[in-house]
């Protein structure tokens, strides 16, 4: 599949879009690559690492952690959920719908592209302070510590969902791309 606003059908000799190969986004057709599993797995265990190694080293120096990360994730993974839904259903041509403009599909990528990073980060980085946290269970801060940890987590992973969902929605569908050359 190709993104809306990628108008290059002639193949890879016409570079209408510019740049090369060595941007790490383009693959040299002027196409951006969707977002595999293995660069949020990537950028998440490196956080992991060192969220662990930092929050055991300097837990008790540190304030509590404040709940209010949990809420703010699941809303900005619902925006981006409900976007994710409204644009499919423009890239799709629903009847009743008016057809997206493709500097705004190319927005909503490298939103979804950002924010796949900073959930991956955000999965990490709790995922690590919770592994910390694991064996000091004893003491209610660190227990309310560990419960806020996970919670964020979990909503990070929801927003990491919706980002790729989003990304996933911005897509042409492939029997489109058959009709627009006939």
């Amino acid at each position: 599949m190709r993104t809306v606003y990628d108008d290059n059908e002639d193949g890879p000799e016409d570079h209408r879009s510019g740049g090369g190969s060595g941007d790490g986004g383009d693959n040299g057709e002027g196409r951006i690559r969707p977002t595999g599993w293995q660069t949020p797995s990537a950028v998440a265990v490196v956080s992991a690492v060192a969220a662990f190694l930092v929050i055991d080293e300097v837990y008790g120096a540190i304030p509590m952690l404040p709940w209010s990360a949990i809420p703010t994730l699941l809303l900005l993974a619902a925006a981006e959920a409900i976007t994710a839904v409204h644009t499919r259903r423009r890239i799709r041509r629903v009847p009743g719908t008016e057809p997206i403009e493709p500097l705004s599909t190319a927005r909503l990528v490298a939103l979804a592209k950002a924010s796949a990073v900073f959930a991956s980060i955000a999965v990490g980085a709790f995922a690590g302070m919770l592994v910390s946290l694991l064996d000091r269970l004893g003491a209610v801060d660190v227990r309310t510590d560990a419960l806020t940890a996970g919670g964020t987590l979990l909503s990070a992973a929801v927003l990491l969902a919706a980002a790729l969902y989003l990304e996933y929605a911005c897509r042409v569908p492939d029997d489109s791309a058959g009709q627009e050359s006939s």
